[in-house]
């Protein structure tokens, strides 16, 4: 439900009260302006519309439905979405994809899927915490991706379950200007591969909301053994992921959020591709997703949101972050700060638009790295 895109969105929102505007079409009056504090199931769409030298112009949307699955118990049960998202570019590229999180009446279990395929460009900096802007190459990327989870509640608080999945990447008009790829040594699956996964996952939720949270803490933690197949068949590894985030409610309006994420990539002759990126709409907002990859990651942040009232926030937030081969040094770590506004369309369940702009480290000869980002959700 939280994913990155740009997009020139409905300004409009933004600046209109909370009344309805009658003369606006009822289905987006329902979308962006409802009073309805029933409960009920809600939807909601956001255009997408941007352009980029790479992709020429990108036309799509991403929308949101939320959901309880049982209507009886709501004050209890959490909130269920489902999160499409599509469009395509004038130079032929592509993205669709579909997840979801499903919360089971009274939250005994909880399941969350998504599917997706990508054919995008994206640019490839080298391995490492210090790669440099003059150093990009392009890669034109086909990527599917499938996924689904599983937790049961097996005490107050503690979900424990699985993960499982596979996806395929395949890499083609791989520019080789810096010899990043072809180089003295080589990088691990310049093009492509795939891989199936499975693995254990343990969860501890003392939210007191899953989509705007204002107490409580969510420890998530999971490894994926991964096992390469088709031509890719050689490879085995895996991914270990460690999160935590807290959040505390200061005064009726003001909460402070805490979020911390650590992975850890196991096994040898690992693809590029599969390496842990710094930098994306959740986490280390302000870096381009890619820039600086490797084994491990490690990255935190602290977000401070404001509720202006019912339908607006504003949040500000700091962070810092690095990825590294072995071991981390704190005099790597790269800086992280930006703000932001929110539009909750559901103000009963929480749910908002956000539009975040981040900031990053400034590498000598390099402007200062940044990113404005909007999505559905918060970003933790």
């Amino acid at each position: 439900m939280k994913r990155a895109f740009t997009t020139f969105i409905l300004l409009f929102i933004l600046l209109q009260t909370h009344a309805q505007i009658s003369w606006l079409p009822r289905f987006i009056n329902r979308m962006y302006f409802d009073k309805d504090s029933t409960k009920k199931s809600s939807f909601v769409v956001i255009p997408i519309l941007t352009s980029a030298p790479e992709t020429g112009l990108e036309l799509g949307g991403a929308g949101l439905y939320s959901f309880y699955s049982d209507t009886v118990a709501v004050h209890h049960t959490r909130v269920s979405t489902i999160y499409p998202y599509i469009s395509v570019t004038t130079k032929g590229q592509s993205h669709f994809s579909v997840s979801t999180t499903y919360w089971s009446p009274g939250n005994s279990q909880y399941y969350t899927g998504a599917i997706s395929y990508i054919n995008y460009p994206f640019n490839f900096f080298g391995i490492g915490n210090n790669t440099r802007k003059a150093d990009e190459e392009s890669v034109d990327e086909k990527r599917f991706k499938l996924n689904f989870g599983s937790n049961w509640l097996l005490a107050k608080n503690f979900y424990a379950g699985f993960v499982a999945g596979g996806f395929n990447y395949k890499n083609r008009n791989i520019d080789s200007t810096h010899n990043h790829f072809y180089g003295e040594s080589p990088i691990q699956g310049i093009n492509g591969g795939a891989s199936i996964y499975a693995g254990p996952s343990l969860v501890y939720d003392s939210r007191n909301n899953n989509t705007y949270t204002t107490k409580g803490m969510i420890i998530t933690a999971y490894y994926n053994a991964m096992h390469g197949v088709f031509t890719n068949n050689g490879y085995e590894g895996g991914l270990f992921n460690i999160e935590y985030s807290q959040f505390f409610l200061l005064c009726k309006r003001l909460v402070l959020g805490l979020d911390v994420q650590e992975q850890n990539l196991t096994g040898g002759n690992v693809p590029f591709y599969l390496l842990p990126s710094l930098g994306n709409d959740e986490m280390m907002r302000g870096y381009y997703n890619g820039r600086y990859r490797d084994r491990n990651l490690i990255a935190g942040q602290t977000e401070l949101r404001y509720r202006i009232s019912d339908r607006f926030g504003v949040v500000g937030f700091l962070g810092t972050g690095e990825v590294a081969h072995n071991s981390f040094s704190i005099n790597s770590l790269k800086p992280d700060y930006g703000g932001g506004i929110r539009y909750f369309f559901d103000t009963e369940k929480g749910l908002s638009i956000r539009a975040d702009y981040g900031f990053g480290e400034k590498v000598p000869g390099e402007s200062r790295q940044s990113g404005f980002y909007i999505g559905l959700g918060e970003a933790f």
